[in-house]
């Protein structure tokens, strides 16, 4: 019998979400559960539940500017380097289709996690396919593959798939953990997902 699973959902632009990828393939592997991760846009299910495609925190200004202060603060306390982006949020489109094609590859999740890396710690426009292309190099991948990859109909019905099952599955933020038909939003939840996948 294999180990239990958590189904991991997380969307390129979501600062909450940055700390989950750092960080919540340590947590599970510690306690014996395997993540499957899946990118999705939020977008489109933003569009579906309030009409617009623009985040909350920037429609609702006081969450905005609690919504920063708590991922400085998360951030300082789990070790991680954050800066907040001069736009945000980013496009996240073409490099949640590298992401997609990635995680097809041993090193997909360490380009995942450069490409956060790149937005909420560096400063980078992970829009711009030139950066895009020099982080996914640094990253120890090949550029040309994944971008390939990327544009290819495959990835991106792979995209539109993952969102529409995110759909489905009545998520509305990220990162969302998902145990059977059990959902749990937020990058603070890890835990009680995982106790739930493991029956305790």
């Amino acid at each position: 019998m294999g180990a239990p699973t958590v189904t991991f959902f997380f969307e390129i632009a979501s600062t909450y979400s940055y700390l989950s990828v750092m960080t919540a393939d340590a947590e599970a592997e510690a306690r014996g559960v395997s993540l499957i991760w899946r990118p999705f846009l939020l977008g489109p299910i933003f569009r579906a539940i309030h009409g617009v495609m623009d985040s909350p925190f920037n429609a609702q200004p006081e969450k905005g500017r609690y919504m920063w202060r708590d991922v400085e603060r998360r951030a300082t306390r789990l070790g991680l380097p954050f800066r907040r982006p001069s736009t945000f949020p980013r496009n996240p489109l073409l490099a949640a289709r590298v992401s997609c094609g990635a995680l097809r590859e041993p090193s997909g999740k360490e380009v995942v996690r450069a490409i956060y890396r790149a937005n909420f710690a560096e400063g980078r426009d992970i829009a711009d396919e030139a950066t895009l292309r020099a982080i996914v190099a640094e990253a120890g991948a090949d550029p040309d593959r994944l971008l390939e990859a990327a544009r290819s109909e495959a990835i991106k019905a792979e995209l539109r798939a993952n969102t529409e099952e995110a759909r489905v599955l009545g998520i509305f933020g990220a990162p969302s953990f998902v145990v059977g038909e059990e959902l749990y939003w937020g990058s603070d939840r890890l835990h009680d997902a995982l106790d739930h996948a493991l029956g305790v």
